[in-house]
C-alpha cells in the first residue's frame, strides 16, 4: 500500500477500470488525484514522498548515497537505507 501514498507531480487521467465503468458515461475518464499500483511514476513518488517526511523529522541524506539517511541525535546515529522496487 506505500504506493498509494505517493502525491503526483502531474496531471494524470486513465480509462474506467474494468468492472467499474459507467454505463452511462463510458466514455468519462478518472483524474488521478495520487499514485496508484502500475504508474510508472508510483514508486519515485513514493520514495520523495517518505524520504521527505524523513528529512522533516531530522534525517539528512549521506553525501556517498542518497538512498541512505541518516539520524544523530546526542549520542545516538541512525542508518536507514531506502530501497524501492516495483515487483
Amino acid at each position: 500500500t506505500a504506493f498509494l501514498h505517493g502525491h503526483l507531480q502531474e496531471t494524470i487521467f486513465m480509462r474506467q477500470p474494468k468492472g467499474f465503468e459507467d454505463n452511462d458515461y463510458p466514455d468519462h475518464v478518472c483524474f488521478l488525484k495520487k499514485a496508484i499500483y502500475g504508474l510508472k511514476q508510483a514508486p519515485r513518488q513514493w520514495y520523495t514522498t517518505f524520504t521527505n517526511h524523513l528529512l522533516n523529522i531530522g534525517f539528512q541524506h549521506s553525501k556517498a548515497d542518497p538512498s541512505l539517511l541518516i539520524y544523530r541525535r546526542q549520542n545516538i546515529q541512525l542508518f536507514l537505507l531506502v530501497y524501492v522496487d516495483d515487483m
